[in-house]
């Protein structure tokens, strides 16, 4: 895996792809494997409301043969029909032909979005020819390449996160100047995000097992592959409850494909999905 390093980064910045697929319902294609947060069951929803509520289609794959299973993801050659991609991935273990149309995915310049686990979506022996593939993040999310790396931790299971506005954005459309969120706190600084990128929420921990700081929760950035990405570390099931977290992916899909923030919302989304955590077998 490798990006297009050398270009220039900058902030809002609509690519080419984006501003040809204008006039058409977007493609996005949720990706998803992730333990503990069962992204297997909120993307799903989320997928619906952007059918129902929008017209865009929608694909989900899907870790086989339930969330812990770390080494097959059927059917990713649907991205080469997608006009986004949206990852919600942790310690995945895919075989080289699986990660070939990702690769190409990204190659081709297209939008990504990342949520919370995606920062370490892969978790390679080191000695594994496909090993590269744990630090992806830094390239294509401008988020800490892989857990544990450069300080990337969080604050306990039993705290929360008191998330804010940070700057303005029509990203931010709708989205509350502030609110709690079940997630607890990814810490990411001072390495990332990347300087250019455009940070637009932070999170406080609330009842932190450790001394804890400001930690930017969700930003956008020119990625490695000269496209637009957008990640966020929230993505508890109890965050995709919250109206605020919906309008913002809602309103980052939009713009990652070169669409205007939807004029009116339909109210909150009824995605009510309870925290498991990890589950064996």
């Amino acid at each position: 895996m490798s990006g297009r390093n050398g270009l220039t980064r900058g902030q809002f910045v609509l690519s080419p792809f984006a501003l040809a697929g204008a006039g058409k319902a977007p493609h996005v294609v949720f990706i998803c494997g992730d333990h503990e947060y069962s992204g297997e069951v909120t993307l799903p929803l989320l997928a619906r409301q952007m059918e129902v509520r929008y017209g865009w289609r929608a694909t989900v794959r899907k870790s086989v043969p339930d969330q812990n299973g770390e080494t097959d993801i059927p059917g990713l050659e649907v991205l080469g029909e997608a006009d986004l991609a949206v990852f919600y991935l942790r310690w995945r273990r895919l075989p080289a032909e699986q990660l070939a149309p990702i690769e190409a995915y990204l190659n081709a310049g297209k939008p990504v979005m990342g949520l919370r686990t995606s920062s370490h979506a892969f978790h390679y022996a080191n000695e594994d020819r496909l090993a590269k593939w744990n630090g992806w993040a830094a390239e294509v999310f401008g988020a800490p390449p892989g857990w544990g790396v450069a300080g990337h931790t969080h604050y306990g299971h039993q705290s929360k996160t008191r998330v804010r506005q940070r700057g303005a954005s029509p990203l931010l459309e709708g989205v509350l100047a502030e609110f709690v969120a079940p997630s607890w706190l990814y810490h990411v600084v001072p390495r990332f995000p990347p300087r250019e990128a455009k940070v637009l929420l932070e999170g406080e921990a609330i009842e932190p097992n450790k001394p804890a700081v400001v930690n930017p929760v969700a930003w956008t950035w020119v990625n490695g592959y000269g496209a637009q990405s957008f990640y966020t570390s929230l993505g508890h099931p109890g965050d995709f409850g919250i109206e605020s977290f919906q309008r913002l992916l809602v309103n980052a899909m939009f713009w990652l494909v070169g669409k205007k923030q939807p004029g009116k919302w339909g109210g909150r989304m009824a995605i009510e999905v309870a925290y498991r955590g990890m589950v064996k077998g």
